[in-house]
Formats: C-alpha cells, sequence, structure tokens
C-alpha cells in the first residue's frame, strides 16, 4: 500500500496540469512502514523527452542520482517515481512497463484538458511482465488537524 496525504496528492496533480499537454515526471521520495510506503515529499524532474513529450517521459542518469542525493539528504528514501498521462487514462502503457523497474511505486495521474482527474499507484511485477494496482491509503498530512 502506498500512503499519500492529501498535499503530496495536490502537488502531483498540480504538475501534472501545470505542464499539460506535455508529461510531468518526478520522483517520490519517504519510507517503508509497517502500514506500508509513505510518500512524504516530491522531487520534481524535467521530463527529458525531446521527440515526444506529450506521450512519453524520460530522466537521465543523473536525475536518479539526483532524487537518491535528495532522499539521502532528507532521510528519505527513493521509493517511486509520478509521472501523467495527458489527455488519457492513469494506467501504465507498455512503454511504461518496458522502462520501470520492480520494487519502486509509480504513480499516473490523468490530465483531462488541462485539469488533473485520477489518480493511481502502480507495482512492476519482479519479472517485469505486467503492473499490479497498488492501494493508495488518502492519509491527512501532519499538523491538520488541530487539538
Amino acid at each position: 500500500m502506498l500512503i499519500v496525504n492529501s498535499d503530496i496528492a495536490q502537488s502531483i496533480r498540480g504538475y501534472g496540469a501545470r505542464d499539460y499537454p506535455n508529461e510531468t515526471c518526478g520522483a517520490m521520495l519517504g519510507c517503508d512502514g509497517a502500514e506500508g510506503r509513505e510518500v512524504r515529499a516530491l522531487f520534481p524532474l524535467t521530463n527529458r523527452r525531446d521527440d515526444s513529450p506529450r506521450n512519453r517521459f524520460s530522466i537521465t542518469a543523473e536525475d536518479f542520482r539526483a532524487a537518491e542525493r535528495a532522499a539521502r539528504e532528507q532521510g528519505l528514501e527513493l521509493v517511486g517515481w509520478y509521472h501523467s498521462h495527458p489527455d488519457h487514462p492513469a494506467r501504465p502503457s507498455e512503454y511504461d512497463r518496458e522502462h520501470a523497474w520492480p520494487w519502486y511505486s509509480y504513480v499516473i495521474v490523468s490530465v483531462a484538458s488541462g485539469e488533473a482527474c485520477d489518480m493511481t499507484s502502480w507495482q512492476l511485477s519482479d519479472d517485469r511482465s505486467a503492473f499490479q494496482t497498488e492501494e493508495i491509503a488518502w492519509a491527512i498530512p501532519p499538523g491538520t488537524i488541530k487539538r
């Protein structure tokens, strides 16, 4: 299970809407715990895909290293990646499967006509043959509830 608070979810949706009609992308930083994998911070990245940024995203090895470095500096781990699907459903494409790694969580937000819609999470099987749906638990950000 992926635990995402409303602030993180809103940020992912916002990046998707901001970068529309191109795909947005970034890293999710967090930790694994007894309740599931918790996303605590985002590390937005530039979509490096020059030839088809509207339906593909690409990151570089340096982007990957920068995301890992940012996670370490915050005492977190690189737990996954997010990206948008402009005017397409929030489910992984064959291209997504071919370029994904097992273990990580992959959040996809659908953006229709510039408006962020559905958000889903997926994990790639160990044999890399298919994605499985990963449940998202929506959490309330710390400090939101006043006592």
